[in-house]
């Protein structure tokens, strides 16, 4: 061996023979038990972070199952993420000076397709670089033609069981980026602001009013009606008559409705359907008309009359020197209230009145529920259990409509604003659009293709779309063991992989979810490129190699948590992974005397050394079998991170800093004892590193290579069955 591990040699050279072995590539085996992961698909725009060098959780569940005897399936694939991609894009034209709408929706599309196809490349690298053990003869991308078949197929089922409509509501729309967002891409932000007191005159009586506290003005234009609590006695005699709207000079009328909070201002709010939810729940319970002032472009339209075309802040400013001028500006005063932005460019939503495609979710999320309370899907850990349940009872309505060009197209059609065809077949939809048929022009959230990933990809491996008619792949690997990702989108992925998956195969779509922390820097902050505190994961990688990085991420992580990532602490898993090296080169080398015999100038070695030397060896058989034991009890149960420092304290502290050490003299004696010891020692050293495979592959399979021969790997010579 080497007398230094060299990760820059061995990293390329391991991943290599794997992949020429075909290793990580899954079959159907009917006389093995399957554990199936399907990635959750990165962005394919960008550069992957270190955030992605989380997957190591999936790859060490892959490994340990497949040790395990079974026939283990890692899914690749890549998400087309709609929005998110056509942001990126946006960005890489804007360093040109062209926008998207520069052209036209076909060659914008194929732009981004080929922009896309370019990075794919550079991402299989990375992951392979970080020794995952995907499959990629089964890689999968969200909108490629085999996947959107089966994305269609869903779409049209829930449009045929009634849980699809298409109707007007309000919606929350970024001006800036041209899109609508589900509530669960909104963002909330603290803001301070002003909140501005209108005087509205009461008709009929000079002088009198009622006084509005309202934190946007600019949306007064299309108020039709004033609320008040039916429970606050301020404003009994208030309810009913009809009041004058100012700027406007439109008669609107004063309504009860226990939707309005006293506390607030002066507990009367202004009523505008057509720019706030809760104003347009009001509306729809009171028959209010609906009148829309703000644009899809962020400017008042031509029902704001003469302020129209004005941008919003700058018609804000405009109407309120009119009301200042009209005596209608009571007071102003300073305010502090959360704000909904959009979450990539921090614009204001606004909510505006838009025709879209929304899933009843109801139905859906109740038998979400009683799969989760019933524990056919398992949470780990363990509270986010209920906190998926709570998700589950808390959600609106789904709006699945997108207005951007990169994403897949929503295939309905109609003509002359008549009803709504759902048509998946090509041949049919052409001659739809030649009788006169428009397509929707909107694309699906991304969400709502990645949602169906767990089926969706094994599916359109066997070219099926539909579960009932899926191929053997597909009965073989589904449901998928395990859906291992960030908690921070339980509520906007997992929840709703289960409510599809159900849906569309009537089985859950995963037994078990296990949810991970961030990853933070060496302080607990999250990293920001403004704080400087960003992980190039390809740069640790270089220095200290991808065994010290995956381990490095692992070590000390408590269960679902944070976990902090520094230099320091990946150096000290290069260390760590070195000591491995050197133990296995120490016991190789003393390996070579075992059929030479004793050395004439071998130290002395009395029976009581003999004696001591087989009391060692027989404790370490003895540690050797709780370690063994413990670490099968923290593997199966999830708890990594325990497994990982429960063999580096072992390898390192017991192992070679005491047993090593107490039976040097034993080997160097050439003895039968000494032979002995050597045995027993390399099989336990062996056995550690076949646990150890899991989390550092790349030195564990190097050293295994070492003592077995550059043809065999540890995932081929060995089960953890023969260990337990």
């Amino acid at each position: 061996m080497e007398k230094r591990y060299n990760h820059s040699a061995q990293e390329p050279r391991i991943f290599e023979f794997w992949e020429r072995r075909k290793l990580f590539e899954a079959r159907i085996s009917p006389d093995k038990k399957p554990f199936t992961i399907i990635l959750p698909p990165p962005n394919a725009n960008a550069d992957l972070h270190v955030g992605h060098a989380m997957y190591v959780y999936e790859d060490i569940m892959i490994r340990f199952n497949k040790l395990r005897g079974r026939e283990v399936l890692w899914l690749p694939g890549f998400d087309h993420a709609g929005f998110e991609t056509q942001f990126v894009f946006e960005k890489h034209l804007k360093k040109q000076g062209k926008s998207r709408l520069d052209f036209d929706r076909e060659t914008l599309y194929q732009m981004i397709w080929d922009f896309v196809e370019e990075n794919k490349p550079k991402m299989r690298a990375q992951l392979k670089r970080l020794g995952f053990a995907l499959d990629w003869s089964k890689e999968r991308f969200t909108i490629a033609p085999e996947v959107v078949r089966v994305v269609y197929d869903t779409f049209k089922r829930l449009f045929d069981a009634g849980l699809l409509y298409r109707k007007e509501r309000l919606v929350n729309y970024c001006w800036v980026d041209g899109t609508s967002f589900s509530d669960l891409e909104v963002d909330y932000v603290e803001r301070q602001t002003k909140l501005w007191y209108l005087k509205y005159p009461v008709k009929g009586e000079p002088g009198a009013y009622l006084t509005i506290a309202t934190t946007r003005p600019e949306t007064m234009l299309g108020d039709t009606a004033v609320a008040v609590n039916p429970k606050d006695k301020r404003y009994a005699g208030f309810i009913g008559k009809t009041l004058i709207l100012p700027v406007v000079n439109r008669e609107i009328p004063v309504i009860a409705d226990e939707m309005v909070d006293p506390e607030f201002g002066t507990g009367a709010v202004k009523i505008t359907p057509a720019h706030d939810e809760n104003d347009w729940q009001v509306a729809q319970r009171k028959n209010l008309p609906l009148i829309q002032v703000i644009g899809f472009d962020g400017r008042l339209i031509q029902e704001a009359g003469r302020f129209a075309g004005l941008k919003i802040n700058v018609a804000r400013e405009a109407i309120l020197e009119v009301l200042k001028e009209s005596g209608a500006l009571e007071k102003e005063q300073d305010y502090t209230h959360r704000v909904g932005v959009c979450y990539k460019c921090g614009t204001i939503i606004e909510p505006l009145p838009l025709e879209q495609w929304f899933i009843a979710i109801k139905p859906l999320a109740l038998k979400a529920i009683k799969r989760i309370k019933d524990d056919e899907i398992t949470f780990y850990p363990k509270k986010f259990k209920r906190q998926a349940i709570q998700i589950l009872e808390r959600y609106h309505d789904w709006n699945i409509s997108r207005q951007t060009v990169w994403g897949i197209r929503i295939p309905a059609f109609r003509k002359n604003g008549g009803k709504w065809i759902v048509e998946l077949d090509p041949e049919k939809q052409k001659q739809l659009l030649a009788d006169g048929f428009e397509q929707d022009p909107d694309t699906f959230d991304t969400w709502f293709s990645s949602g169906q990933w767990p089926f969706a990809t094994l599916l359109s491996l066997d070219g099926s779309t539909n579960p009932s008619e899926g191929g053997e792949l597909f009965k073989y690997f589904y449901p998928t063991s395990v859906m291992e990702t960030g908690h921070d989108i339980l509520r906007a992925w997992v929840a709703r992989m289960i409510m599809l998956g159900d849906f569309a195969t009537g089985k859950v779509p995963f037994e078990q979810v296990y949810l991970h922390g961030m990853v933070r820097d060496k302080n607990g902050q999250k990293m920001s490129k403004s704080k400087g505190n960003v992980v190039n994961p390809v740069e640790y990688m270089d220095k200290y190699g991808a065994d010290a990085l995956r381990a490095a991420l692992i070590f000390g992580t408590k269960d679902g948590g944070d976990t902090n990532i520094s230099e320091e602490k990946t150096l000290g898993m290069r260390n760590f992974a070195n000591k491995i090296w050197n133990i296995g080169r120490f016991i190789r080398m003393n390996a070579d005397w075992v059929e030479e015999g004793p050395k004439p100038d071998a130290p002395i070695f009395t029976d009581k050394d003999a004696k001591k030397a087989l009391k060692t060896i027989e404790k370490l058989e003895k540690r050797a079998a709780v370690v063994r034991k413990q670490y099968l009890i923290f593997m199966s149960s999830g708890k990594f991170s325990k497994g990982l420092e429960l063999l580096y304290k072992f390898l390192w502290h017991e192992f070679a800093d005491s047993y090593l050490e107490t039976l040097k003299d034993a080997m160097r004696s050439r003895s039968d004892t000494g032979k002995t010891a050597l045995k027993t020692l390399q099989e336990v050293y062996l056995e550690t590193l076949v646990m150890l495979s899991p989390f550092i592959p790349f030195v564990t399979e190097a050293v295994w290579q070492e003592f077995h021969g550059q043809n065999s790997s540890i995932l081929e010579a060995v089960s953890l069955r023969d260990l337990s």
